[in-house]
């Protein structure tokens, strides 16, 4: 089965055990092994939820701009703390502090996209489409191993939103100048 919704509550799992394995660890080859193979499926999944859920999510669900702008923001918080356990040595105090970090934020993340995100979406499109988005979710996952070749920089949400709004079929692209490119109500009224 390929349903989006199925392999990110899959995915969701993945990150359940590997936080929890780690609490068993000390050794750091050993952290350093789980965790490196961890981070980067963490940031293929946000990338990946990114370029392929979340614009179908805008266009289909009831109430998605708000989970969008929310799970946007948490990916980011998720990032800042890969990104800030890499400044120090695996099994340092810092790093397990960026590790929780992570976690925390990952934790949160997961428990509102699996009470609210995925449901709406559920409901509101077909499984046909779900399969289908699942497919380009695994390969985008199978395209980018180790995460390579993927910006992992944390992105703006409310843009993003904006972003993916613009390119829904039948919205017109905003103006070079910010314009809605609609004219003046006095001009309107006059015509």
């Amino acid at each position: 089965m390929s349903d989006i919704t199925q392999l990110i509550l899959d995915d969701h799992e993945r990150f359940r055990r590997q936080f929890a394995a780690m609490d068993d660890l000390t050794d750091p080859r050993q952290l350093q092994e789980v965790w490196r193979a961890l981070a980067d499926l963490l940031e293929v999944h946000a990338k990946a939820e990114e370029e392929i859920f979340y614009p179908e999510l805008i266009s289909r669900g009831s109430g998605a701009e708000d989970e969008t702008l929310d799970a946007v923001g948490d990916h980011n918080d998720i990032r800042d703390g890969l990104h800030e356990a890499a400044l120090h040595p695996v099994g340092s105090e810092p790093w397990h502090a960026a590790v929780r970090k992570a976690r925390v934020a990952n934790s949160n993340h997961m428990a509102e996209e699996e009470d609210d995100a995925l449901p709406d979406f559920r409901r509101h499109a077909d499984p046909g489409l779900r399969e289908e988005l699942g497919r380009r979710f695994q390969a985008f996952k199978d395209e980018h191993p180790g995460a390579a070749g993927l910006d992992v920089g944390d992105i703006d949400p409310q843009h993003y939103v904006e972003v993916v709004k613009q390119q829904l079929p039948g919205q017109r692209p905003a103006e070079p100048d910010g314009s809605l490119g609609i004219g003046g109500l006095r001009e309107r009224g006059s015509a």
